[in-house]
């Protein structure tokens, strides 16, 4: 595991301190060069937390990854640049859901200059710039955030996409690791987490955030968004290979179940 590595990997070369500087570039480089994607867990292939593999997979190999391996790797990075960097656990649509959600969603607390800052590079791309935790909104185009404090020192992130919300709830001095590591077995095994019903990939790219949720590949851009529909498995491979730097063929072995489940969820399409 070497930062160079990691730079190179994010066409990052400047020179790495613990500033705001540094953080501002990082956040902003990092989800646009590794998507956010749930590959693995469509294949079958267990995904795991511990730095070293998470290491290789996104930097070595390439690969993208979700919340726990997109964030844990950038928060070692920043602990390595020697950034006051905490983990911080957090629940995706705990607003509808209740407490059951925390642990769904890893997110990075960085501590700087006597200020919190809330870093995440793994809620599928929406951030790309550090967010000072206090109430307020940020148009990080083509999103506008904002965040809300909520009782008993919990606050909400929210995402509005065209006007749209999702948001993500959490405290910035709370994490339980075991937690975590309960959430992410759950989401990659369990026949109700989203992930494992649906291949998902999202990136940022220029001003546009592009995404792929079976079927539907989507680019959001200039506050409109576009839509199509792949048409086969290897349609799927060169999408994932040109619009997220994917290089996974064994995805097209995933188009029957991709179909079947576009098919039971728009009957009509």
């Amino acid at each position: 595991m070497h930062l160079n590595a990691y730079f190179a990997r994010i066409g990052y070369d400047g020179t790495p301190a613990a500033d705001l500087e540094t953080l501002r570039a990082l956040s902003h480089l990092h989800p646009r060069a590794i998507p956010f994607e749930n590959l693995d867990v469509q294949l079958k292939r267990p995904v795991s937390m511990a730095p070293e593999v998470v290491f290789d997979k996104l930097v070595t190999r390439r690969r993208g990854g979700w919340c726990y391996e997109m964030n844990g790797l950038l928060g070692w990075v920043l602990s390595e640049i020697g950034f006051d960097v905490r983990r911080v656990e957090g629940g995706v649509m705990r607003e509808a859901t209740g407490d059951g959600a925390l642990g769904n969603h890893l997110c990075l607390v960085v501590r700087l200059d006597g200020q919190d800052y809330l870093v995440d590079v793994g809620f599928g791309g929406s951030q790309t710039a550090p967010m000072v935790i206090t109430p307020g909104s940020d148009v990080q185009v083509p999103f506008d955030l904002e965040l809300v404090p909520l009782e008993n020192g919990y606050w909400r992130m929210v995402q509005y996409t065209l006007g749209k919300p999702f948001s993500f709830d959490f405290h910035p001095d709370r994490c339980d690791e075991a937690l975590l590591a309960d959430k992410c077995d759950w989401q990659q095994s369990n026949p109700g987490s989203v992930f494992v019903q649906n291949l998902v990939a999202q990136r940022r790219t220029g001003g546009a955030h592009i995404s792929l949720r079976g079927r539907v590949f989507t680019r959001l851009e200039s506050g409109a968004e576009e839509r199509r529909l792949l048409q086969s498995g290897a349609e799927l491979v060169d999408v994932l290979k040109d619009e997220f730097d994917i290089d996974e063929p064994e995805a097209e072995a995933l188009w029957p179940a991709i179909c079947a489940r576009h098919e039971a969820l728009f009957p009509q399409a």
